[in-house]
C-alpha cells in the first residue's frame, strides 16, 4: 500500500465477560469493517486500549490482524508508540515477525513536552532503527505538545516516515498552512473523527476513524468521494455519529454500542476507562438511526440498558 487513500479503522480491544482479550470477536469486527470498504486496519492504536494490554495480548492483537490482512489487498498499521525513544524502539523492532505490517504509528512523546527540535530528533531516531515504515501521531490534546506547521513538514520529510495521522482538535491556520503546503507524495491522515470532513476538503489523503467500526461503508463511501465536502448531508450526519462517539472517553462508546448490537460480548474497557452510561450509548444510537440505512430496532439496543 503506497497511496494511504480510504478509511482505515483503529480497531478496539473486545473482551469477553471475565475481561479476556476476545480474539474471535476481533477477527469478527476486523473482517466485517474490511468486508465493507475499509482500507486498512490499525492494530493498537489509541482506541485498542494498548496501555491496559499485557505483551502477550497485545502480540495476539497483532497475529489477528495480520492474518486478516494477509491474503487482501488492505494495508496493516500497527501502533507502537510511547513517550521515549527507547521504549518505542524496542516496540518497533519487535514488529519484525509480521511481515504483513505496513507501517507502525508512533505518537508524538506525550507528558514530557520536548522541544519541536526534541521531537524531530526522536522520530529520527525511530526511522533510523525501525524495520517498518513510521506514520508520526500528532494528537496535542493527548499529547500536550502542539507543534507548528514547519515542525510537522520537517517530521514528514524524514526518511522512513510515509505519513501522519492528524488530530488537531481543531482547524485554525496551522491546519490550512500545513495541508495546503504538501507534496503530492505526502500521505496527512485526518485522525479526528468529527472533522475528517473539513480536513479531507483542505487536502487530507485518507483518514483513521474509530467511528468507522459502525456505519463503515458510509464513512468509506464519503472519504472516497471526489468531492468530500460536496457531500454535505451524509458528511452532516458522519460527524454527528462521530460526535455521539467520542461523547466520553474512547472506545467507551463505541465498545457500547458495538455490545447494544450484539456484536461484542462485553461493553467494559480496562480501567482507568469506564463503561459509557446507558443514556449516552442510547444518544449514540440514535445518531447511528439516523446515518444508516437499517433502523437500529428497540430489540437490538436491549444491551446498552
Amino acid at each position: 500500500m503506497t497511496d494511504w487513500r480510504g478509511v482505515h479503522v483503529p480497531l478496539i480491544s473486545p473482551f469477553t465477560h471475565s475481561g479476556r482479550l476476545d480474539e474471535h470477536a476481533l477477527a469478527a469486527l476486523g473482517s466485517e469493517v474490511l468486508d465493507a470498504g475499509a482500507a486498512g486496519l490499525v492494530a493498537l492504536g489509541t482506541t485498542a486500549e494498548p496501555a491496559a494490554l499485557s505483551l502477550a495480548e497485545r502480540r495476539a492483537v497483532i497475529d489477528v490482524c495480520a492474518d486478516l490482512c494477509r491474503d487482501r489487498p488492505v494495508g496493516l498499521v500497527v501502533g507502537a508508540g510511547s513517550n521515549d525513544t527507547a521504549s518505542t524502539r524496542a516496540a518497533l523492532a519487535d514488529l519484525a515477525r509480521w511481515p504483513e505490517i505496513d507501517a507502525a504509528m508512533v505518537t508524538v512523546p506525550y507528558f514530557l513536552r520536548p522541544s519541536e527540535a526534541g521531537v524531530v530528533a526522536h522520530v529520527t531516531e525511530l526511522a533510523r532503527t525501525s524495520p517498518v515504515p513510521l506514520i508520526v501521531y500528532h494528537v496535542p490534546y493527548r499529547t500536550g505538545l502542539p507543534l507548528g506547521p514547519g515542525c510537522l513538514r520537517e517530521l514528514l520529510g524524514i526518511d522512513g516516515v510515509v505519513g501522519m495521522k492528524y488530530a488537531p482538535g481543531v482547524i485554525d491556520a496551522g491546519t490550512v498552512d500545513l495541508l495546503g503546503d504538501l507534496p503530492d507524495a505526502t500521505a496527512v491522515l485526518a485522525g479526528d473523527d468529527v472533522l475528517a470532513a473539513p480536513l479531507l476538503g483542505l487536502g487530507a489523503r485518507g483518514a483513521v476513524l474509530a467511528s468507522a467500526h459502525l456505519a463503515t461503508a458510509e464513512f468509506v463511501r464519503f472519504v472516497r468521494a471526489a468531492d468530500p465536502v460536496g457531500h454535505r448531508r451524509l458528511g452532516h450526519a458522519l460527524a454527528r455519529w462521530s460526535a455521539a462517539a467520542f461523547a466520553e472517553p474512547n472506545p467507551a462508546v463505541v465498545k457500547g454500542v458495538l455490545h447494544a448490537l450484539g456484536r461484542i460480548a462485553s461493553p467494559r474497557p480496562r480501567l482507568p476507562l469506564l463503561p459509557a452510561r446507558p443514556a449516552t450509548v442510547e444518544h449514540a444510537l440514535l445518531a447511528l438511526d439516523h446515518l444508516t440505512a437499517a433502523p437500529v430496532g428497540p430489540a437490538q439496543r436491549a444491551g446498552a440498558s
